[in-house]
């Protein structure tokens, strides 16, 4: 008969996971034995856990099923807890695989022993477990994987430890239900279309599984039958877009800018998404930017087929022959000049290939990019999520294993490209299509930004050189060189687009370093938070322009 870790290699490929992004340690190896039992199963190896638990991520996003992680202990859970928290704010499903000391040994407080179990609930509080005996470890983890595959997909968590892993008599179970979510009832649809008809300021705010393209086909018909205005989430897990597909507006995150976005609305329909609140708090500003006034219902939770539930708000509206509106296809044109971070998002928009996938964590030098590539041929789009800062070249790990037919590019900020750089020696090592775009502007412009905003006093020297990522000043070139990754610096809008280009046309990892300055610095940084307090105080239509200015 099959050892533990055999039985539950058998288990996981029986239920579909076909991906382990592993960093494993002593109490893993059993497991680590067992992946050469089982042909299925790919093993993708990561130098430090949060790039794991961020591949994980970006497969499920990419692959709508989940990958396992195979993590060391609480410590090596800890490493990867970023991005497993940003898979939960995501409802992503993951299913990792912790080691633990052996059942006689855990007694002893050896160095590494830990609370393994209060270690996961922050990022898997609906499923945390450690397996007891090898004969019941298999019935655990085909739990684990029914858990992650619901709706909401989440983080499930399963804990191994190691004679449960090396011990016989090893039991394979068979693979879990699928889920089969139900639509939001009759009742609740006819009460939305009773709000729908009448006649009030209508919004509907999509997030989740709402973002793919036959529900935002769906809210379209029901925009253009009816004149609701549709929103998604400011940080969505996987938004499709592009010419061809219904254009959908992001929620702002600056919250000042996204109340104008929501003031004049009086009812806001959620499908897949939570009511908007600001991403942190201020001194004297709203936390809850659901303007007063307006009321809040839910057609579809997390947990319901949102598909379903927009299809039944259709028919009850009689929009089913409304053709949707689609975006028409357009690119910018080709920069010229010095580079700047709105150059690299415009030569992005004006080089991107077919079926893309576009990983967005580049913070303040983003800006742009939405506006750049909106009428690009249909691409993919993941953004951070949970805000933990390091998603971004983990997501590409995983983006790539899950679709190797598609090319992936991630635009990533300097100081978030520090978190899990390396995501790139993975990328060599599997030989992935992935082109890492990263804006080197020597700071941690976001925070720049914020400490002008939260009203901070007396800001000196001291406290701006923590902010400052230019002494010395980094060279992502040389680092990704050093990781077998080809790699190419650029200051001019030439030499950039020459570099992807080269990038997008030559199959494995490339990485293109853009010097830019700071898009949001100098005068721009100090006047913003003067603009931000003016808002409410404009005319409507000068304070939407305003928006856009700022943030298009």
């Amino acid at each position: 008969m099959p050892n533990g870790a055999q039985a539950l290699m058998k288990t996981l490929a029986d239920a579909g996971i076909e991906v382990c992004f592993s960093n494993p340690g002593t109490s893993e190896m059993h497991f680590v034995a067992a992946l050469d039992s089982e042909p299925r199963m790919r093993a993708v190896l990561a130098l430090f856990e949060g790039v794991a638990t961020g591949a994980a991520d970006g497969y499920a996003r990419m692959a709508d099923k989940p990958a396992a992680t195979l993590l060391h202990l609480g410590c090596g859970l800890g490493n990867g807890l970023a991005n497993l928290h940003n898979a939960r704010k995501g409802k992503v499903p993951v299913v990792n695989i912790v080691g633990d000391h052996a059942t006689f040994h855990a007694p002893l407080d050896a160095q590494l022993q830990s609370d393994i179990e209060t270690v996961a609930r922050n990022v898997s509080p609906g499923f945390v477990r450690t397996s007891k005996s090898t004969a019941t470890l298999c019935t655990d983890a085909a739990e684990a994987v029914q858990a992650a595959r619901g709706l909401p997909g989440q983080v499930a968590t399963l804990i191994l430890p190691a004679d449960v892993s090396w011990g016989e008599g090893g039991i394979p179970s068979p693979p879990p239900p699928a889920p089969s979510p139900s639509p939001a009832d009759d009742a609740t649809v006819q009460a939305l279309a009773g709000t729908i008809r009448s006649g009030r300021r209508t919004a509907l705010l999509l997030g989740g599984q709402a973002l793919r393209e036959a529900p935002l086909r769906l809210a379209s018909q029901l925009a253009q039958k009816h004149g609701i205005k549709l929103f998604c989430e400011v940080f969505p897990t996987r938004l499709e877009r592009g010419a061809g597909l219904p254009a959908v507006e992001r929620i702002a995150y600056l919250a000042e800018l996204a109340t104008v976005q929501l003031t004049e609305f009086e009812d806001l329909i959620l499908v897949d998404a939570k009511p908007p609140v600001s991403f942190f708090a201020y001194p004297g500003k709203r936390s809850n930017l659901v303007p007063d006034g307006c009321q809040v219902h839910v057609l579809a939770s997390p947990s319901q087929d949102a598909v379903a539930s927009l299809s039944k708000l259709v028919q009850a509206l009689d929009a089913t022959s409304t053709p949707p509106l689609l975006q028409p296809s357009s690119r910018p044109s080709r920069p010229r000049g010095a580079l700047t971070a709105a150059k690299v998002c415009k030569a992005v928009g004006h080089l991107l290939p077919e079926r893309a996938i576009l990983i967005d964590e580049a913070i303040t030098s983003g800006l742009l990019l939405g506006s750049m590539t909106a009428g690009c041929p249909r691409h993919d789009l993941i953004t951070l999520t949970g805000g933990a800062i390091g998603q971004g070249l983990p997501n590409a790990v995983g983006a790539a294993i899950a679709c190797p037919d598609r090319p992936v590019i991630a635009l990533i900020g300097d100081g978030t490209a520090m978190y899990t750089l390396q995501a790139l020696w993975t990328m060599a090592r599997e030989g992935l299509d992935v082109t890492a775009i990263i804006f080197n502007n020597a700071s941690y412009s976001v925070l720049n930004v914020e400490l002008e905003r939260v009203g901070a006093e007396r800001i000196g020297d001291k406290a701006r050189a923590q902010l400052d990522l230019g002494g010395p000043r980094l060279d992502f070139a040389r680092m990704a060189q050093g990781m077998g990754v080809h790699a190419a610096r650029a200051d001019t809008a030439a030499a950039f687009c020459k570099a992807l280009e080269y990038a997008l046309a030559q199959p494995g990892p490339h990485l293109i370093e853009a010097l830019v300055p700071e898009s949001l610095g100098g005068a721009k940084r100090r006047i913003l938070p003067w603009l931000l307090r003016s808002l409410p105080n404009l005319p409507q239509g000068a304070a939407q322009a305003l928006k856009r200015k700022i943030a298009p």
